[in-house]
């Protein structure tokens, strides 16, 4: 999407009065995702807390509340980020759990 300003070239004293054309682009944001965690039977609370501390910067309240979402509801929300951020962040904490012998899976969604 292009904007067109016109502004009064005043720098040319033999051409006083013509007008010039700017053209600036407007860019658009780019997509948001969401990055979920999925309730499993056998990821501890303490390993999605720690997920959640390390690889998202959650606080301990904060990590703790995202966990108990995800064990009462099924399902809870990391954060928002563009969709590299999101796909590194997805990638990062199932590569962590597959190290410590964890199932937990994560997803993410456009926001």
């Amino acid at each position: 999407m292009n904007t067109i300003l016109m502004t009064r070239m005043s720098e040319r004293s033999d051409e006083e009065g013509d007008l010039s054309v700017v053209t600036r682009k407007k860019f658009k944001r780019p997509p948001r995702y969401r990055v979920l965690l999925h309730n499993d039977d056998y990821t501890t609370m303490e390993f999605v807390v720690y997920i959640l501390k390390s690889v998202f910067s959650k606080t301990t309240g904060e990590a703790q509340e995202i966990m108990l979402k995800v064990h009462n509801e099924g399902r809870g929300q990391c954060g928002v980020y563009t969709h590299e951020v999101a796909e590194s962040k997805m990638k990062r904490v199932s590569l962590e759990a597959k190290q410590n012998g964890h199932p937990l899976l994560c997803t993410i969604e456009p926001e």
